[in-house]
């Protein structure tokens, strides 16, 4: 076993090495060896800012590139491009074609115009300036996109194209800047042009990088056809190395060094006169749109370093070896310390097991390098601050899962294992106090209860009915009066007022108990039991560990009734499943009937927790703080009423959930890893596991509302709510589908139900999930919340009541769908993968809503008719 554990390990290392190495594999293209005919050129460093500068002047000095500075940049450049390429003679730029000239670099200065008419005069004297006083200025650029961003009309434009024709020495010559489209558009602007300069960037067109160069081409085509008496020239050809994809454009290192290997290849070929976008990343861009791709368009980075070789092989990060050795660190303690531990785990097991640790420490380490390596813009990375630490409790979620899976499925042997004795191994028959709560129930089923309790194969226990707070004498009189008739082994308590919920009349009961008794048996007024319950579950308290003994909550007459049958195999999930798992390590959850509690336990545990909504639960944990070890029986001993309404149910699982909560607050401190409670850490890992899937659904409530708020700061404000990274996405519905792929695996292995059954249950618990995220919230941030009751044997609601019921669920899910709806409105949006994606999340993300609607409804459709008199009726369920 340990040396199948070791060969195991060894295959998941060298699997994770693998998957890195394959996503990191060096890239291979046409290599280019020559002179870069033209650069853009912007001198700004890391911390410089023009847009600053721009609206505060007085920061010039702090905030722009110095002549120095421009001049060591220049420096680099000589020897490797021909000409750099200006926007604007503004800001220090002026001085670029002077200080190029120093290199023997020529320039190509642009002035940049647009709606401030007063700006422009000055950059139009400027240029003219430049071009009489610079011999290595050929060709000057006034204005940049004017036309395709509609900062001015194309009359304008000719305007200042004529202003400075006029004023140029007749060597240099003019054109203006504009993306491809606009040229076929507007003839009359290229007749004011001596060369036309377009725009070929297809990143901003969506195109896909495998075919960005034919897309390139066809641009430059279809221009030349429409002018082939001009001189072409590119004014800006390249592609980003990192950033928010664009449609189907992803930016990448790699993508931006072959596409440029390849475009320098084919413009060399066809003698094509260009100028890449652009020499040196420049951070200040993210500032002129929310694609965080704006400032990496260099061929250098901001610390002028080039980025890859332009000859060989390209790797997109070549320090991955950090981030394999990263996931392999995060995986390696946990799954060699569980394959060792495991020694009575099968092979498929330990294989299962250690690939979705290592799934996950790998998914970690590619979630938090991703925003660092592509560079988001700050709306992302708000986004990632909010969605990291929800997605590492997700898949800490997943993993519990998993582990219940592993162990569930591929343990060879149970450890503890426990069934109904025969009636034949009790030899003893201790005295057995079984008190029965109830209120507000209709009569007659508290009497089927008592019924079946009198029928008992036991010779010495009694029964003590509770009556807690009924207002009404005739639900609680004819209980009283049914009792009366029982003899003495029967008696009848009417409490009110009375404090404590239910657990305060369990604790009165105690007080009226009969001292001979050594057991306490506690039942729901709706259950009929075996007649042999106690008899064989009392041996277990033979042994003098043992605090008390489970038998599982199951349920009848759900059969006719498509509602109930659905929520009575949702529950039943519970029982064969987290109960058997729990039972292995002694933590079972204690449940307020078919249990039976030793006495003594009790009363050394401090009776029932008045203040606790789910008081079972909570003295079941104080019985393993005091040493105490449980016996969880799975036979089927016990059968109640499921709810009657979604409405009840919602309620329940409300009460349970925020119980939990409280529990958690109480005893935090005995739960902790190192605390010496009395608690194993098998029993503490139990009881705060159990519960942290519910904390998960706290989460994914919160997450659905945010996710609202920040589509619609997509649609009404895109500068600051960018589309959401698909990493962080793609886990929230990864996890969704691996909740569906647990519950099914699960239940065809564990439960005995069909797969139309499996299916019911699913969407029954699905559900539940914003009534629980309703308990949790609340349960933080308040102390306590009145007991709820849960009804029994209520009559069908009104169709209406369907849709009330399930009112709040019902407005995310059509908030979540029209989210989705809203964010494709955009024309952009629509052909934009991330926005898709994220459209397909708001839908999923309602699938837990939507299930609450269909459950309620169900719950109000009529139930089957029984069958004929003379047909013999259904056994209950087993």
């Amino acid at each position: 076993m340990r040396l199948s554990g070791i060969v195991v390990l060894l295959l998941i290392i060298l699997g994770n090495l693998g998957f890195w190495a394959a996503i990191n594999r060096p890239q291979t293209g046409l290599p280019w060896s020559g002179m870069i005919k033209s650069v853009s050129f912007s001198p700004s460093r890391a911390d410089d800012d023009p847009t600053l500068v721009r609206k505060l002047p007085y920061l010039d000095e702090t905030h722009l590139a110095t002549r120095e500075e421009m001049d060591e940049d220049l420096a680099l450049l000589a020897g490797q491009v021909e000409q750099v390429r200006t926007y604007s003679t503004l800001e220090g730029l002026d001085q670029v074609p002077e200080l190029a000239a120093r290199h023997g670099l020529k320039a190509l200065p642009g002035a940049w115009v647009d709606e401030r008419l007063a700006r422009n005069e000055v950059e139009i004297d400027n240029i003219i300036r430049i071009a009489r006083d610079n011999p290595n200025v050929e060709r000057v650029i006034v204005g940049n996109e004017n036309l395709t961003l509609h900062r001015l009309t194309p009359e304008q434009m000719i305007r200042y194209l004529r202003r400075v024709r006029a004023a140029l020495p007749d060597r240099v010559k003019l054109s203006t800047a504009e993306a491809w489209s606009i040229w076929l558009d507007y003839p009359e602007l290229a007749r004011e042009v001596d060369f036309i300069t377009i725009h070929t960037l297809p990143f901003w067109e969506r195109v896909d990088i495998s075919k960005a160069l034919d897309f390139t081409k066809r641009m430059v085509r279809e221009v030349h056809n429409a002018y082939p008496d001009k001189p072409l020239f590119i004014g800006e050809v390249g592609w980003p190395s990192a950033g928010r994809s664009y449609g189907d454009a992803e930016p990448s290192l790699v993508n931006q060094a072959l596409f440029l290997r390849h475009f320098l290849n084919w413009a060399q070929e066809e003698h094509l006169d260009y100028n890449v976008v652009e020499a040196f990343d420049q951070p200040w861009k993210v500032n002129l749109d929310n694609n965080a791709s704006e400032k990496h368009w260099g061929i250098w980075t901001v610390d002028r370093q080039p980025k890859f070789n332009w000859i060989g092989p390209v790797i997109e990060f070549e320090e991955w070896p950090f981030q394999a050795a990263g996931a392999t660190c995060i995986a390696l303690l946990p799954v060699a310390w569980f394959l060792f531990k495991w020694r009575n785990l099968r092979l498929p097991g330990k294989i299962f097991f250690g690939v979705l640790v290592q799934f996950a420490a790998t998914l970690v380490i590619w979630t938090m390098s991703t925003p660092v390596l592509k560079d988001v813009a700050p709306g992302t990375g708000l986004m990632v601050g909010l969605l990291l630490p929800a997605q590492l409790l997700l898949l800490f979620v997943v993993l519990i899962a998993g582990i219940e899976v592993t162990e569930l499925t591929w343990a060879s042997r149970f450890k503890r294992r426990f069934t109904a004795l025969p009636p034949t191994e009790c030899k003893r028959f201790p005295k057995v106090s079984l008190h029965l709560p109830c209120y507000n129930e209709p009569p007659e089923m508290v009497k089927l209860t008592i019924d079946s309790l009198m029928a008992l194969d036991y010779p010495n226990f009694e029964i003590l009915v509770l009556d807690n707070n009924t207002k009404d004498e005739k639900v609680w009189g004819p209980v009283r009066d049914y009792c009366a008739t029982l003899g003495e082994r029967v008696k009848f308590y009417h409490l009110a007022p009375w404090p404590g919920a239910k657990a305060g009349a369990l604790n009165f009961a105690l007080t009226v108990t009969d001292p001979e008794a050594e057991i306490i048996g506690v039942v729901d007024s709706d259950y009929l039991v075996d007649k042999n319950w106690l008899k064989g579950l009392v041996p277990y308290f033979e042994n003098p560990k043992v605090g008390h003994v489970q038998a599982p909550q199951d349920h009848r007459d759900w059969d006719r009734d498509l509602f109930k049958e659905m929520i009575n195999w949702e529950y039943a999930g519970f029982f064969d499943i987290g109960m058997v798992y729990r039972n292995e390590a002694n933590a079972i959850i204690q449940h307020g009937t078919m249990t039976l509690i030793r006495k003594e336990a009790l009363e050394k545990a401090g009776r029932w927790g008045e203040w606790c909504i789910v008081e079972d639960a909570e003295l079941g944990l104080r019985f393993l703080k005091d040493g105490y070890e449980s016996v969880y029986v799975q036979d089927r001993i016990g059968h109640g009423l499921v709810p009657d309404s979604f409405m009840a149910y919602k309620k329940q699982r409300f009460r349970w959930a925020y119980g939990a909560v409280q529990i958690l607050k109480a005893h935090w401190r005995s739960l902790m890893p190192f605390a010496k409670s009395g608690l194993t850490a098998g029993q503490k890992y139990h009881f705060v596991s159990g519960w942290l899937p519910w904390f998960a659904d706290a989460f994914y409530l919160l997450f659905t509302i945010a996710s609202l708020i920040w589509s619609l700061g997509m649609v009404v404000a895109p500068r600051y709510f960018p589309t959401p990274l698909a990493v962080f996405t793609l886990p929230t519905v990864g996890v969704f589908v691996a909740k569906i792929v647990h519950h099914f695996f699960l239940y065809t292995t564990r439960v005995k139900c069909t797969l139309r059954q499996r299916s019911l249950a699913a969407i029954a618990g699905m559900g539940l999930t914003y009534s629980i995220a309703r308990a949790m919230w609340q349960g933080i941030f308040t102390k306590s919340t009145p007991f709820m009751r849960t009804p029994k044997m209520a009559n069908k609601a009104a169709f209406t009541q369907g849709f009330l019921m399930a009112s709040e669920e019902t407005a995310l899910m059509l908030a979540q769908w029209l989210a989705a709806i809203v964010v494709l409105i955009p024309y952009h949006n629509f052909y934009d993968p991330d926005v898709r994606l994220w459209s397909l999340v708001l839908v999923v993300q309602a699938m837990p809503f939507l299930a609450a609607l269909i459950t309620s409804l169900i719950s109000v459709m009529p139930s089957k008719a029984p069958p004929p008199a003379s047909e013999p009726a259904p056994a209950p369920a087993a």
